[in-house]
């Protein structure tokens, strides 16, 4: 199928299924993160099997989380919320004593109407440790917005500080990222001159950023627009809109952003970015004149589109399970000027695909890869079309300049695996 180009971003809306993890998978990376917590997920015994099954690799490294089990009596009413909550808390404070724990509330506890954020103020001043409610469960769109819900939870209990104490407006940066990513970011920032007041998170609990009235604020992943909503309207924070430190493209218009902010001339990026690309060469030659479907599943979409089309891929599509414009409009100015630098023609982004519409479009389109989620994955295999799982780029390691490479690798291996089939062939 032959596609014109065309001159904006085109946007459809289908009522698709939700084929996604649980949100409360966000448990797994924030636990990591965020060293004196503990995580109790709070539902039925198809969420433990799930945590289980999801992190079941991490059962020798003594893991900060545990389920709270609701069974017949809890969901009928006949049991105590607050004796039976108090009982486990009492219980990870003295065998753990962290210095907060998390309520992971389910889709059962929303359904049954449990009264979470009622019971926590009691049981926290009772027990003398913090207690941070977040109903991470799969009435969300996708799986990431587990960690946006965990965020909004603790950005409301940022202290307020006056911004008089300070020489320049406090930056805040929110999102969860490997240390080592973390410390990237940060130094590039300092290069420009740029002094970060804290992260969100942070690795201890106890080191929440303090937050005053007119602190700037800004995201490194895109599917954070509801903590975004919370620092702006409980902190009365300033949103700093920028596209997300994703590529080196992304990286270099994210720090540039920052810098006009604070009416910083930036300094060696476009150096900085052109050496990056340059070592990126090798893998650019196998995506080149390559093209891509995105079938939606983690909210990383757009970024990776992004990144992958000023690498040289077609665009077709691109699938997102939820789509927030406003947070995502410098993404998404980037997206459509990159396009046109390239010569590509526009992708159509379609939120809340159908699945079995998209089928058809693939099967029409012919794309050389398509990025999908676990459940989609080996079908589209077996019908000889060349898939990677959307999952694995949540858990790589793909911000700032330095990591550019982890997303080619990614992309790349499924392309050469195609190329080695069809030598083989030959």
């Amino acid at each position: 199928m032959n596609m014109l180009k065309t001159e904006n971003l085109t946007f459809e809306c289908e009522t698709g299924n939700y084929h996604t993890f649980c949100p409360i998978s966000c448990v797994s990376w924030l636990y990591q993160k965020i060293e004196d917590s503990f995580f109790l997920v709070i539902g039925t015994k198809t969420c433990g099997y799930f945590l289980q099954n999801a992190m079941g690799v991490m059962i020798f490294a003594e893991p900060r989380y545990a389920m709270a089990e609701l069974e017949e009596g809890d969901i009928s009413a006949q049991l105590n919320d607050y004796q039976e909550l108090k009982r486990l808390c009492l219980e990870i404070k003295t065998d753990r004593n962290p210095s907060v724990i998390f309520w992971i509330g389910t889709c059962t506890t929303e359904i049954i109407k449990m009264d979470l954020e009622g019971i926590a103020p009691k049981l926290e001043k009772e027990l003398n440790v913090p207690i941070v409610v977040a109903r991470a469960n799969g009435l969300d769109y996708a799986f990431t917005q587990g960690e946006d819900t965990v965020l909004s939870a603790m950005a409301q209990r940022c202290p307020k500080i006056s911004i008089q104490n300070h020489k320049q407006a406090p930056l805040i940066i929110f999102g969860s990222l490997p240390e080592s990513t973390a410390n990237q970011l940060s130094q590039e920032l300092t290069k420009q001159g740029i002094s970060i007041s804290g992260w969100l998170p942070e690795r201890k609990y106890t080191q929440l950023p303090e937050i005053s009235e007119g602190s700037y604020v800004v995201g490194v992943n895109p599917f954070l627009s509801r903590t975004a909503t919370t620092l702006m309207r409980r902190k009365k924070a300033k949103l700093i809109r920028a596209p997300f430190p994703i590529g080196p493209d992304g990286t270099r218009a994210w720090i540039e952003k920052i810098c006009s902010v604070y009416q910083i001339e930036p300094k060696g990026l476009e150096e900085r970015e052109e050496k990056i690309w340059n070592n990126l060469s090798p893998y650019l030659e196998i995506v080149k004149n390559k093209s891509v479907f995105f079938m939606g599943d983690n909210l990383l979409e757009i970024s990776l589109a992004r990144f992958l089309a000023r690498c040289g891929m077609t665009i077709y599509e691109i699938g997102i399970p939820y789509m927030d414009k406003r947070f995502q409009s410098a993404e998404l100015e980037l997206l459509e000027k990159t396009c046109l630098e390239k010569q590509h023609f526009l992708p159509k982004i379609v939120e809340k695909p159908d699945n079995y519409n998209q089928i058809e479009r693939i099967y029409d389109l012919g794309p050389d890869l398509v990025i999908t989620g676990m459940a989609h994955a080996n079908p589209l295999e077996a019908r000889n079309i060349n898939t990677k799982w959307s999952v694995e780029f949540t858990f790589a390691q793909i911000h700032g300049f330095g990591n550019a490479g982890e997303i080619l690798k990614l992309v790349t291996r499924p392309l050469q695996r195609k190329s080695m089939r069809s030598s083989s062939f030959v």
